[in-house]
């Protein structure tokens, strides 16, 4: 199994002009060509998932829409050879984000997670208030 850092993602999902970025991008464009023949496993993290979220869309680097970010995210992970503890909540994550882009990628993850059976959600943010499926945790029974 091969843990995958943000840059692979980076190098796979982006171009340069660079000689030595352009030789990081074939190499990571080509662990992806063996994942989606699933001829290697690799995974990541939650936290990878967030940079990599984050730096497509930040005005200082890629610049990209959330929902663009998320679509080439999404492809990325599901390939047959992308595994990850819990695919199916970064995935739904990345929809969430795709369609409220005016959430941050960790919100709309938090999002999801929160969208689990038997799971209430423990927040201040209003963020969450329109997202369907989230049951808020009622702080009741703390006294000030």
């Amino acid at each position: 199994m091969i843990f995958l850092d943000a840059n692979y993602f980076l190098r796979a999902l982006t171009r340069s002009s660079q000689p030595d970025v352009e030789r990081m991008n074939r190499i990571a464009s080509e662990l992806f060509r063996r994942a989606e023949r699933g001829e290697v496993e690799a995974t990541t993290s939650d936290a990878v998932i967030a940079e990599v979220a984050f730096i497509l869309t930040a005005k200082a680097h890629y610049n990209l829409s959330a929902d663009e970010a998320a679509g080439r995210l999404s492809a990325m992970l599901r390939l047959p050879g992308i595994k990850l503890r819990d695919k199916r909540v970064v995935l739904r994550a990345l929809d969430i984000w795709a369609d409220k882009p005016k959430l941050e990628f960790v919100d709309a993850l938090t999002a999801s997670y929160a969208q689990q059976p038997g799971i209430e959600l423990a927040t201040f943010d209003t963020d969450f208030d329109d997202l369907p499926e989230i049951a808020r945790w009622n702080p009741d029974d703390i006294r000030d």
